[in-house]
């Protein structure tokens, strides 16, 4: 019996390439540049599996093949709403994604982005390697403390959590969130986490802000300048979850009026592409490295397998979102 065509999108870690090359009849992007939505249509029309990654979109044009051959989209990365999974259903296609082994690492992020803006490292190093730097003075480069403060989570899912565990038991910071679904009692307690009922509530409230919602339509610019607006001028705004959720021309403008102090981010709408008005602040960016660790990024691969494996043994792949 032939092995199941599978296509890689992206360059993945060399165990989990090695893994998948034994087990399936698996082709990779050698290149590790983005596929176009040609070469993603083609790759529906001759593989059994599609396995892009959260850089690839793969909208309702991509599926708009007749008669595809692949039968499921197994996608690298924990978001999916780069994938139209109406679209997918419609043709037939499951879709699963790799939940739960990122969590730990894209907490680690968010509160490194959350002491990087406060403590305005960033800016530090700049001036230090621009040889810029005169010496200590009482008056230099004042930061922001967040010992003690308030941690304002909204989407307090698996990283949510994850975070506010950091930010309670590592800085001693009080804990509120926000999420659209409900909590369990025991999941709040481990942080004595608050619920606040709505956005707005823990916007004005908390010190830090970390986001931690899915993207797509119905999170697309949540933080906006209205909701900019309502933040303490003090305050610093984390986002690790996905780049539509920010509005970044809002966000660059809050920062420059000093309507906030700060804001860390991994993620931006449109990456690789960099809003320009962004790159005149002192906002503390980095290029989505939420999940790069060398553990985490070979369990998303694992989790990948997981799911074709119950696929193709026709039984229901644990992590199915579509």
């Amino acid at each position: 019996m032939s092995k199941p065509k599978i296509l890689v999108s992206r360059r993945w870690p060399e165990a989990v390439e090695k893994k998948l090359a034994e087990t399936y009849d698996a082709t990779f992007n050698e290149a590790d540049r983005p596929m176009t939505k040609e070469e993603m249509r083609q790759a529906l029309k001759d593989y059994d599996a599609f396995c892009p990654t959260v850089s690839d979109t793969v909208d309702a044009s991509v599926f708009d093949v007749s008669d595809p051959r692949t039968r499921i989209i197994a996608s690298y990365g924990v978001g999916f709403s780069h994938i139209d999974t109406d679209a997918a259903k419609k043709a037939g296609i499951v879709v699963t994604n790799t939940p739960e082994v990122l969590s730990e690492c894209t907490a680690d992020l968010a509160i490194t982005l959350m002491l990087t803006a406060a403590r305005r490292a960033n800016e530090g190093e700049r001036e230090l390697r621009a040889g810029e730097w005169t010496g200590w003075r009482p008056t230099h480069m004042i930061g922001t403390k967040v010992s003690g403060g308030t941690f304002g989570v909204l989407g307090f899912g698996r990283i949510g959590q994850e975070a506010a565990k950091r930010a309670h038991h590592g800085f001693g910071m009080n804990v509120i969130y926000y999420d659209a679904y409900p909590v369990s009692p025991e999941k709040a307690a481990t942080t004595k986490a608050e619920a606040r009922d709505s956005i707005e509530a823990v916007l004005r409230e908390a010190d830090v802000v970390s986001l931690h919602m899915p993207g797509g339509k119905e999170n697309y610019h949540l933080i906006n300048a209205e909701r900019l607006a309502m933040m303490k001028p003090n305050a610093i705004l984390v986002n690790s979850a996905r780049g539509e959720v920010v509005d970044a021309n809002a966000l660059a403008e809050a920062l420059k009026k000093g309507t906030i102090a700060g804001a860390g981010l991994d993620v931006f709408e449109g990456e690789p592409t960099i809003p320009p008005a962004l790159l005149e602040t002192h906002a503390v960016m980095l290029p989505h490295l939420g999940s790069a660790t060398q553990s985490t990024r070979e369990a998303m691969g694992w989790r990948v397998m997981d799911n074709l494996e119950a696929f193709f043994k026709g039984t229901e792949p644990g992590d199915r979102v579509a």
